[in-house]
């Protein structure tokens, strides 16, 4: 009889633990029989011992390859080529996980793949490109409905952090605008305000890092010309979800997205025009939309005018309005009850027509003092302080990009923080674009700001920006960062985050002494410690 030495928990199979007794009784010469045995059985047990591996930590499963907001669509696809069908919608998001969809990346990806969500269109950064590739990879393979109950705000979000109280995207707040202010000069070709918005005691609460969610209303004189386009007078009574019947000149201001041209939308539009040629043309946009990209409702209700739609069905075809996220700029410990936003209006032409952007020009244009807005606060996904007050931060945000900065630096203000500071900021001209500068010198002046470098891309002739200077100013920089500094970039994720990314490997490169390969190892194990972070959009 051969002694069984290993311990059953031992990670081998039946056929290695049998060899491996009889080779460790054999060498330590034991067979079962005398009193010898026992002092030989401890041995060969400890000898056992080294021979089984140390138990492991279970390792955290690899991000997707394909999240990553600098690829492009295409790049992202083809990572998840061969995948699963939630991994293949997940890549043909945007990356961004901003929360505009209501979702994260994965989660809106997941919600579509098991029926859940019908909507491909909720995917804001992504745009066109995208709902045209989730229609695709739908068809491919279709989403199986199931009859999972909705999820709640906060599984929604993906959030770990749970909203404040009940007011949430589904439920938002009424708050009161206190003040818009203007913060380019005379002058600049940009419009960018400062918004302060009232929460009092029994609105929502956030921390610096935090976007707001702000629900906009469309412009009365776009719903009028929709009205006069289907010849109906607005009082016509609509319903827009849960029972709710309001007037449809209403429906249309306050609850009906008219920039999104709905598959839906074509359809009723198709079914209902005389024309046959129209209606033809129309049934071809469903399967590829690429001919009116950028035009919205009243655009399409224009080029096939013999489709007349009655106010029902018209409203019932629509996409809702959906909220526009902002990142707050303002610290609730120095501007207690009231949120700061740093917004810049759109507005352009489009097919001979004015266009606005919606929330932006509401803010600037269409809303007083005193004026009632519905929102909601967004927690951040990981873009806040560093839980070291000491820790050192360079903040790279140009343009609207600085507002998270502004309610990080007054939130180290308030509370002490010893930390360094380094904003890196650009815009177009110095004299007319230098956003918040008086509050900016006097933060460098009290030493607050350790460092600030501006990028103003026209004040010379050959346009520079921030990831100029991060290039310029790369020694310091590397300097800071090896010794422990945290980096933070907000703004556009397709081009300047994009940059950003390529001028800090660029820096990483010449001053870490790294070839490329380990300069973008070195950039994403600093992202993976979270020392690297970005509110991008």
């Amino acid at each position: 009889m051969t002694i069984a030495i290993l311990p059953e928990t031992a990670p081998f199979n039946s056929e290695q633990r049998a060899w491996l007794n009889g080779f460790l009784a054999g060498w330590l010469g034991i067979n079962g029989e005398g009193a010898s045995t026992a002092p030989a059985l401890a041995a060969a047990a400890a000898a056992a011992a080294t021979l089984i591996p140390s138990p492991v930590a279970e390792p955290e499963p690899a991000p997707e390859p394909w999240h990553d907001p600098s690829l492009s669509i295409d790049e992202r696809l083809k990572l998840s080529d061969g995948e699963a069908l939630p991994h293949r919608l997940m890549s043909a998001m945007a990356q961004l996980d901003c929360g505009a969809c209501g979702y994260q990346c994965r989660t809106y990806a997941e919600a579509i793949a098991d029926g859940a969500e019908k909507r491909l269109t909720l995917c804001s950064p992504g745009g066109s490109e995208t709902s045209k590739a989730l229609k695709r990879l739908l068809k491919e393979q279709p989403a199986v409905l199931t009859m999972t109950p909705p999820a709640t705000a906060a599984h929604v979000h993906g959030v770990s952090r749970p909203e404040t109280g009940s007011w949430s995207r589904e439920n938002p707040y009424t708050a009161q605008i206190v003040s818009t202010t203007p913060l380019n000069q005379p002058g600049s070709e940009k419009e960018t305000r400062h918004v302060e918005i009232e929460l009092g005691g029994e609105g929502p609460t956030y921390s610096v890092g935090d976007s707001l969610g702000v629900y906009p209303e469309n412009c009365d004189a776009l719903a009028e010309e929709l009205v006069a386009v289907l010849g109906a007078t607005g009082d016509e009574p609509v319903e827009v979800g849960d029972g709710a019947v309001v007037p449809l000149a209403t429906a249309l201001r306050k609850h009906c997205c008219l920039s999104e041209v709905t598959e839906d939308f074509l359809l009723l539009l198709a079914d209902t025009a005389t024309d046959i040629e129209e209606s033809t043309r129309l049934r071809e946009l469903v399967e590829d939309d690429e001919p009116i990209a950028g035009s919205d409702v009243l655009d399409v209700l224009r080029a096939f005018p013999s489709a007349r739609l009655a106010p029902s069905p018209f409203v019932a075809a629509l996409a809702r309005i959906k909220p526009r996220l902002y990142s707050i700029s303002s610290s609730p410990r120095r501007h207690s009850g009231q949120v700061h936003l740093t917004v810049r209006r759109v507005a352009y032409e489009h097919n001979g027509r004015g266009r606005k952007g919606v929330a932006s020009t509401m803010l600037a244009d269409r809303v007083a003092p005193g004026s009632a807005v519905r929102v909601f606060v967004q927690p951040s996904h990981g873009f806040s302080l560093p839980a070291n007050p000491s820790a050192a931060m360079i903040m790279i945000g140009p343009g609207t990009g600085i507002a998270p900065f502004r309610a990080f630096l007054h939130e180290r203000d308030a509370t002490g923080a010893s930390g360094k500071n380094w904003l890196f900021f650009g815009d177009q001209r110095s004299e007319f674009d230098f956003l918040y500068k008086e509050e900016l010198s006097g933060l460098l002046s009290r030493g607050l700001l350790t460092r600030l470098e501006t990028a103003f891309s026209r004040d010379q002739g050959r346009k520079v920006y921030v990831q100029d200077r991060i290039v310029e100013h790369g020694e310091e920089l590397y300097r800071w960062i090896n010794e422990g500094a945290y980096i933070y970039v907000c703004g556009d994720a397709k081009r300047m985050a994009a940059d950003v990314d390529r001028a800090l490997r660029a820096v990483v490169q010449v001053h870490g002494h790294l070839d490329a390969d380990a300069s973008k190892a070195y950039v994403a194990r600093l992202a993976s410690e979270q020392r690297y972070r970005k509110d991008v959009y």
